[in-house]
């Protein structure tokens, strides 16, 4: 054989080879067999994605069963920010603070004047909508999303550098039972 005709046969190895499935692809499974996790990377939605996301999906729900639409109130966004935040910092999801707080009583502190209906609460990997889904598997879970009552919602998340999110939603009526003009954002 020449030169000419080991490199072209080379040539045809490589090309085929990349016909074959490699045999790294797949999801990576973990000790226990199951696929692990992927990580979501939240910061790299952009600004509000998130957020208007859900918001708009649980608006869709909510409009499906013949109900109002709920309304972003900075307010309780602030209250759910924290909240993630501190179920981080405690390493459980639960709906007490690592001071002891109450949802009611994080809703009050940043001034909320409407009243708590409810809040929900996930420590994971999945994307907003992956939650929201499992949160409307649970009848109370879906109780807080579709309650007749709410009009305001808050929503905020935290990720952790290995990737693991902890995620609050918070629901609420403001103090007239009425949706507030312009608590959009």
């Amino acid at each position: 054989m020449n030169r000419r005709t080991i490199l072209m046969m080379g040539g045809a190895a490589v090309a085929l080879s990349a016909c074959m499935p490699s045999m790294g692809a797949g999801p990576k499974l973990g000790p226990d067999g199951k696929p692990l996790p992927q990580v979501y990377n939240t910061a790299a939605q952009g600004t509000g994605v998130i957020e208007y996301r859900l918001l708009d999906s649980v608006n869709a729900l909510r409009q499906a069963r013949g109900m109002g639409p709920l309304t972003f109130n900075s307010q309780l966004n602030a209250a759910a920010a924290t909240h993630s935040r501190d179920m981080s910092v405690q390493n459980r999801p639960w709906h007490f603070g690592s001071d002891g707080s109450s949802p009611l009583e994080r809703v009050r502190r940043v001034g909320y004047q409407g009243k708590l209906l409810g809040e929900l609460i996930s420590e994971t990997f999945e994307t907003e909508l992956e939650t929201l889904a499992t949160w409307m598997e649970s009848p109370d879970m879906r109780g807080v999303i579709l309650d007749p009552a709410a009009t305001d919602i808050g929503f905020a998340w935290f990720q952790e550098a290995n990737g693991k999110i902890w995620w609050t939603l918070v629901t609420g009526t403001n103090a007239m039972g009425m949706p507030i003009a312009g608590l959009t954002g």
